[in-house]
């Protein structure tokens, strides 16, 4: 099975620079998306029959949103994580399956100076809590913007970026805590030593001509499934966001 997610920075504007093509081109299973910035029905979106759309959009117009499209009818659907001070800003889908749960992603951002830091470290718990007991019933494939580098190898620059928002010691410790309560990340699980591979690029200063670039588009599963992993790619070729793609394959 083939899972992409990408943080489009607009759905509508990405469109407009070959989001369909490439969807079309890799038919994946699952495409998860964060940061759509629209509510279903805003703008036509020519999937081709028989794809299934779950849309969680921000109460707040044109901000954060997420969605997944697939050919595959879930058996069950939840938006958010059933908590008033998370289920506002459109930023989670879980669909559940026979063999697993799917979990679309866009992680709060920390912001400049870091003064949304205390609300990322309660949603960072919370989730968390939700990702661990959907695990206790069936195994867990938690993707999207995650919007940390979690180690130094994440990120072109770690030294001047440390305790800048998504390389602060608090988020970072956050990621290693996920990872140490059954959790593995898809991408270092085969390439545990890769340098200069990252998802997303500031628009400024020519960041992603130079790759100066931060990995924070994650594939995360549960340990169980690392044996059924086949791919864990970045699609750093293609453009249309300020992000790039990430691809996971399993073989269930």
């Amino acid at each position: 099975m083939k899972f992409i997610s990408w943080n489009v920075n607009g759905l509508r504007a990405c469109m407009k620079k070959g989001f369909l093509d490439f969807y079309q081109a890799q038919s994946p299973d699952f495409m998860c998306l964060q940061e759509t910035k629209m509510e279903q029905g805003q703008a036509d979106v020519p999937l081709g029959e028989g794809i299934l759309e779950y849309w969680n959009s921000a109460e707040k117009k044109g901000y954060s949103g997420t969605a997944i499209f697939t050919p595959h009818p879930p058996l069950a659907v939840a938006y958010g994580m059933d908590k008033d001070i998370h289920d506002h800003e459109g930023r989670l889908i879980t669909l559940e399956y026979e063999h697993f749960y799917l979990v679309c992603c866009y992680t709060p951002n920390a912001q400049d100076g870091l003064k949304r830091l205390d609300y990322r470290m309660q949603w960072e718990e919370d989730l968390r809590d939700y990702l661990m007991s959907l695990d206790k019933v069936k195994p867990v494939i938690y993707c999207g913007d995650l919007n940390v580098a979690h180690e130094e190898i994440d990120l072109k620059n770690p030294k001047t970026n440390r305790m800048n928002a998504g390389f602060s010691d608090q988020e970072r410790e956050k990621m290693t805590v996920l990872l140490s309560s059954g959790f593995t990340d898809s991408f270092r699980y085969l390439y545990p030593d890769v340098t200069g591979a990252y998802s997303w690029w500031s628009y400024r200063f020519n960041a992603r001509k130079n790759n100066a670039g931060w990995r924070i588009d994650y594939f995360i599963v549960s340990d169980r499934l690392r044996d059924k992993i086949r791919r864990a790619e970045i699609l750093n070729t293609i453009e249309g966001s300020d992000h790039c793609p990430v691809l996971l394959e399993l073989d269930f």
